[in-house]
């Protein structure tokens, strides 16, 4: 989920940045350092929106560097236990598979996975249902339901949950990529238990 937070960050700046355009360099800084990172506590910072307030700066002792104290706005993208992700799967192994919804890695356990999926091994390793009308493979569009998290460093890492089902559907079933309203609908609109194709 996103969020639109205000954060606050002090800020080292060197004297040779120092003159007429010194906010410029330290906001230049500022989204240079904080867009892209992650924290276990707001998530990750998507962009940064707007500057609140830049404070007075403090020369350091022995350095010639100052800190400001600089207060920003940001989206941050932090999904939650029980939240509902659309993600693109990057590897398939006997152990499950990973996923990426924007900046979050998602690990799907093959104990999470439907019990009618069996792994397919060969050049594009896949689980595929008895039938064989849906398949997981690399570059699958899939959706799943978070059921726990893990904070590694820079990174936040989701598990998934069965009692979701695992996966509640396959865009790769559709055989075609759904437009991004389409995907909203089917979101918002889809019984949980059954598949997007049977609304569609």
């Amino acid at each position: 989920m996103f969020f639109h937070i205000v954060l606050e960050r002090n800020m080292q700046l060197h004297p040779r940045h120092f003159g007429r355009d010194l906010r410029e360099k330290l906001v230049a800084k500022l989204m240079k350092d904080v867009e892209g990172t992650c924290s276990g506590r707001h998530g990750f910072v998507v962009a940064i929106t707007g500057i609140e307030s830049v404070g007075k700066g403090l020369i350091r002792d022995g350095t010639g560097f100052v800190t400001f104290p600089v207060k920003y706005q940001c989206v941050v993208f932090r999904p939650f236990k029980g939240e509902i992700l659309e993600a693109v799967v990057t590897m398939v192994n006997k152990m499950g598979f990973f996923a990426e919804a924007g900046p979050v890695q998602i690990f799907v356990s093959n104990h999470l996975i439907p019990d009618d999926m069996e792994f397919q091994t060969g050049d594009m390793p896949n689980y595929t249902t008895s039938d064989g009308s849906v398949k997981i493979q690399k570059e699958s569009e899939v959706r799943l339901k978070i059921i726990g998290t893990r904070v590694d460093a820079t990174e936040i890492v989701r598990l998934l949950d069965r009692t979701f089902g695992g996966i509640a559907w396959w865009d790769a079933a559709l055989n075609r990529k759904l437009k991004f309203s389409e995907r909203l609908e089917s979101l918002f609109c889809c019984n949980l238990e059954a598949p997007c194709s049977s609304i569609l």
